[in-house]
C-alpha cells in the first residue's frame, strides 16, 4: 500500500484556506501526564477525568482494527492530541481573532445562522470558539452550548447520558477519544419542542500534525423534533493528520432527529469517527452524510431501535480519489417489534480510489415484523478504481421483510458518446453523468449542504477528468 500523504490538488479553494498557527498549548502524544493536563486544563469534576483515566487504560489493551483500511502507519506518539487555539469561546462573532473570523467566513459561518439556522457553534483546532443559540429557542427550554460549559452548567444531565450509548470499550479508537476528548457540543431538546431550524455546528482542523477528538451528545425529550447539521474541513498538509470524534444520540419517543454530516477532510486525514443513535418507542432518527476527502475513512452510523415502532432512515455518498481508501457503512440493531430502517448508500471511485461500504443489520429474536430495505449502488469511474460491498445480516425470527440490493458499474461509454455527440465535451460529459448519479442524495441534504456537495464533486473532478 501507497503510504504517500496526497494534499488535494487545486489548492485554491475555500476548505484549503489555511490561518495560521496561533495555538497557545500543544500536547504531543498520549499518556497519563498529557490527559491529567486536558482535563486540569478546563477545570473538570472528577468522574470526567476518571472516564479519562479508565479509556487510556483501554486505549494501551486493545488492539488495532484489522479488517479494513491499514491504520499500521498511525503513530499517536507524533500526534498532536490538544491543540488550544489563542482564542477563548465567544458568543459574539465579533470577538473572534480575525485570523480564525476569516477561515470560517469564507466557509460560509456564521453566515448561514444569520439565514437559516436557529444556533451555531464553532470549533477550531480543539476547542469551541463561538457557539449561539437563538433567544427564542432558550425561552423554550432549548440548550445548546459547547460540551465544556455543559459538564459545568449541566452536569448531572451530561452525567447520565455520556459514555452511555459508546461504551469506552467499543474500539480502540473511541478509547483514544475519551481519554483526550475536547470540544463538541450539547444539545437538550424539553419535550414536545420541535426545532422550525436546524441547529449547526462546524468542525475545522487547522494545526498540521494534529488531531481533534471533538463530543457531540444530543438528548431529545418525548415528542421532541430537530435538524442538527456537522460540517468538517481541513486544509491540505504534507503531514498525517487525526479525526476521531464522537456523536452520542438519545431519542425518545415519538421524537425524531434529523442528523446531517458533510465532511470534507484533507488528503492527509485519518477519519476515524464513531456516532451512534438509541431510538425508542414511535421515535425516528434520519442519518443523511457525505464523506469526501480523507486518506483514510472509518465510519459506520449505528442505530439501536429500542422501542416499537422506531424508525432508522440511512442516505449516505461517498467520493474516492487517488490515495482515498473511504470504508464507510452503517450498523443497525431491530431490538423491538415493528421497527424498520431504510439504507440508500452511493459511492463513486476514481484514479484507483477505493470505496467499501459494510452494512451490520441485526434483527432479534424480539423483533417481529420488522422491515429492512437496503439498496447500494456504485459507479467506478476508470479500471483502476476499486468499489465493494459488503452487507451482514444477522435474522433471528422468521417474521420479518428483508431486501437488499446492490450495483456496482462502470460509467457508460455509450452515455459518454452520446453526450458528446450533442456537442458537450467529454469532461462535461463525465461530470453530468456523475451528477447525476449522486443528485438523489444531494436532494436529502439541506439546502445550503446540497449545493455544499455539488461544489464538493467540482473539486473531486477538476483537473482529473477528461
Amino acid at each position: 500500500m501507497n503510504k504517500e500523504l496526497l494534499v488535494k490538488d487545486d489548492l485554491e479553494n475555500i476548505y484549503n484556506k489555511k490561518a495560521k498557527d496561533n495555538s497557545i498549548k500543544k500536547e504531543i502524544g498520549i499518556n497519563e501526564e498529557i490527559v491529567r493536563r486536558i482535563s486540569k486544563e478546563k477545570g473538570e469534576p472528577d468522574w470526567a477525568l476518571d472516564i479519562r483515566l479508565k479509556a487510556l487504560d483501554l486505549f494501551y489493551k486493545l488492539e488495532y482494527p484489522t479488517w479494513g483500511p491499514d491504520l499500521s502507519y498511525l503513530d499517536i506518539s507524533k500526534i498532536a492530541t490538544y491543540v488550544k487555539p489563542n482564542s477563548k469561546m465567544n458568543d459574539s462573532w465579533e470577538e473572534v481573532p480575525d485570523e480564525i473570523k476569516d477561515v470560517f467566513d469564507a466557509l460560509g459561518i456564521p453566515e448561514s445562522e444569520r439565514e437559516s439556522m436557529s444556533g451555531v457553534g464553532a470549533q477550531f483546532d480543539s476547542e469551541m470558539i463561538y457557539h449561539n443559540i437563538s433567544e427564542e429557542l432558550k425561552d423554550k427550554g432549548v440548550i445548546y452550548v459547547n460540551f465544556d460549559d455543559a459538564m459545568k452548567n449541566y452536569p448531572d444531565l451530561v452525567k447520565k447520558y455520556f459514555s452511555k450509548a459508546v461504551p469506552l470499550s467499543d474500539h480502540k479508537f473511541i478509547a483514544l477519544h475519551y481519554a483526550l476528548f475536547s470540544g463538541g457540543s450539547f444539545v437538550y431538546v424539553p419535550k414536545g419542542v420541535k426545532l422550525d431550524k436546524p441547529l449547526q455546528s462546524y468542525f475545522r482542523l487547522n494545526s498540521k500534525g494534529s488531531g481533534q477528538f471533538e463530543h457531540t451528545l444530543i438528548v431529545l425529550e418525548e415528542g421532541s423534533s430537530i435538524e442538527f447539521i456537522e460540517g468538517c474541513s481541513a486544509p491540505g498538509y504534507n503531514e498525517l493528520n487525526l479525526h476521531a470524534g464522537c456523536v452520542e444520540l438519545f431519542i425518545n419517543d415519538n421524537a425524531s432527529l434529523k442528523f446531517s454530516t458533510i465532511e470534507n477532510w484533507s488528503r492527509n486525514m485519518m477519519n476515524l469517527n464513531t456516532k451512534k443513535a438509541i431510538v425508542s418507542k414511535n421515535a425516528k432518527i434520519e442519518w443523511i452524510t457525505g464523506s469526501f476527502g480523507s486518506k483514510v475513512s472509518m465510519l459506520y452510523p449505528m442505530s439501536i431501535l429500542n422501542g416499537e415502532n422506531a424508525k432508522c432512515e440511512f442516505t449516505g455518498i461517498s467520493f474516492a480519489g487517488k490515495g482515498q481508501n473511504l470504508d464507510t457503512g452503517v450498523k443497525i440493531v431491530h431490538n423491538a417489534k415493528n421497527t424498520s430502517s431504510l439504507v440508500n448508500s452511493k459511492s463513486i471511485s476514481k484514479d484507483g480510489g477505493i470505496c467499501t461500504f459494510r452494512s451490520n443489520i441485526l434483527i432479534k429474536e424480539n423483533a417481529l415484523k420488522s422491515k429492512v430495505l437496503m439498496n447500494c449502488e456504485s459507479l467506478m469511474m476508470d479500471n483502476k478504481s476499486k468499489s465493494d460491498t459488503i452487507p451482514v445480516c444477522n435474522i433471528l425470527n422468521d417474521d420479518v421483510m428483508f431486501s437488499h440490493e446492490a450495483k456496482i458499474g462502470k460509467i457508460s461509454d455509450e452515455a459518454i458518446f452520446y453526450l458528446m455527440s450533442r456537442g458537450i465535451s467529454e469532461k462535461d460529459a463525465k461530470s453530468l453523468i456523475v451528477r447525476g448519479f449522486a443528485e438523489p442524495i444531494a436532494k436529502s441534504f439541506p439546502v445550503e449542504y446540497a449545493v455544499e456537495m455539488n461544489r464538493l464533486i467540482d473539486l473531486e473532478l477538476e483537473g482529473s477528468i477528461g
